[in-house]
């Protein structure tokens, strides 16, 4: 996984790697999988990544991550959202494509936000278990 950022970045440049953090108050686990709660955005944070890789767990019995790298352009923000009962924060990694040109027309997305490829960016929060490098602009 490092050698794939690596290869994206640059052997010389400094990135660093992001995830989303679940904060819990004393819920066990297994509730907050089972329970929707209604959540406030606190804090939004643009990361100002010039490239980013994006790891995915994959459902095998043993740790296997997917990587990526997209040409097109993307955002990446780190997002603070608190649960109405205040028990739960979770300082979120979200990603957000601005250019969906190129994107299959059929794709999911284009039906659940009811848009068409290329007029809106689409963005999605990233799993706690799931990996985002990023290439901050400073280090360009």
């Amino acid at each position: 996984m490092l050698d794939f950022a690596r290869s994206i970045f640059g052997m010389g440049t400094h990135f660093k790697v992001v995830s989303t953090i679940h904060h819990r108050n004393s819920i066990p686990k297994s509730l907050t999988n089972s329970v929707l709660h209604n959540y406030t955005m606190v804090n939004i944070k643009d990361l100002s990544a010039t490239s980013m890789v994006a790891c995915h767990t994959m459902p095998y019995p043993y740790t296997v991550f997917y990587c990526h790298h997209t040409e097109t352009q993307t955002k990446v923000f780190k997002v603070s959202v608190i649960s109405e009962d205040a028990d739960e924060k979770v300082d979120a990694v979200v990603v957000c494509h601005m250019d969906t040109s190129e994107w299959n027309p059929a794709h999911v997305s284009f039906r659940v936000l009811k848009i068409k490829p290329g007029t809106d960016p689409v963005c999605h929060f990233f799993p706690e278990d799931h990996l985002v490098w990023v290439l901050p602009a400073s280090a360009v």
